[in-house]
């Protein structure tokens, strides 16, 4: 098979690109998202047998002055590649966010459950796969959250940074979420894009579930580095963009029609620790 990868440099990318060389991967200067129609073109000119699209605008609290940018980016591109994949009649698999739900309550949630999200890049992100479903194409759309690697900006790295230099760190604890391994997105969206049958929603994130405080208590003791963590509401955290306290996504649906099991962070993170020190 014959797949075109959009995104060379991100988390997910990377990790494809590990397992799959093979594969053919556009950078930011070989596929511009911020010019839809350009993207679109690509994948007509190039015929794959399938799309991933693994780039996106992904600065949070920026996407609140740049809505507008964020939307090009998040919406309009995919929609372009949703558009020409329908041509061509291939799958495209997209990745979305746990960010286009409002993180009420404390349940898991399914890819079936209401969306309402609660900042711009959210917004951004709900609008793309809209887009999807609405061109026609046979489509996977993947949410996930908290996502970490050895690569790019992640919290994992943030915390091994700060770890060099701070004795103690004051961490928000009423967030609640997966953080999900980079490396399993990508096993997904290489299973999916190879063996895509029927248009669908699913969802991918790391087990068991933890607050941001519990995931660095992790970190720093996977890496043996001595930081105390204060736990704070996220009241004391203040962002530009609101945060959802609830981030947890049920990941059944991904088991039961691919065989991908959800991931077991604390297993991940090990390696990824490993390839940071």
């Amino acid at each position: 098979m014959s797949i075109l990868v959009f995104g060379k440099t991100g988390q997910v990318a990377c990790e494809l690109q590990r397992l799959h060389p093979e594969f053919t991967y556009l950078s930011r200067e070989e596929a511009d998202l911020s010019n839809p129609d350009a993207c679109g073109e690509t994948i007509l000119a190039a015929k794959p047998s399938a799309v991933i699209n693994a780039a996106a605008y992904t600065a949070v609290d920026h996407a609140e002055d740049e809505e507008s940018l964020a939307y090009t980016i998040n919406a309009e591109a995919p929609a372009a590649m949703a558009n020409a994949c329908a041509t061509l009649g291939i799958p495209l698999v997209h990745i979305s966010t746990d960010y286009v739900f409002d993180g009420s309550g404390e349940m898991s949630r399914a890819p079936d459950a209401p969306t309402a999200p609660i900042n711009a890049y959210g917004r951004t992100k709900l609008a793309g796969e809209e887009a999807i479903r609405a061109s026609g194409a046979l489509h996977a759309i993947l949410r996930t959250s908290w996502v970490f690697s050895a690569h790019g900006n992640n919290f994992v790295k943030t915390m091994m940074r700060l770890s060099e230099t701070r004795e103690a760190l004051s961490i928000v604890a009423d967030q609640i979420g997966g953080p999900t391994p980079a490396s399993d997105i990508a096993l997904a969206c290489a299973k999916m894009a190879q063996n895509l049958n029927k248009s669908g929603t699913y969802h991918i994130s790391g087990a068991p579930s933890v607050s941001w405080a519990d995931f660095a208590r992790e970190i720093f003791a996977q890496a043996d580095r001595i930081v105390t963590v204060t736990a704070i509401p996220t009241k004391d955290y203040p962002t530009p963009a609101a945060r959802p306290l609830n981030s947890r996504l049920d990941c059944a649906s991904l088991l039961s029609d691919f065989g991908v099991k959800q991931p077991q962070w604390k297993d991940e993170l090990a390696k990824v620790i490993r390839e940071l020190t």
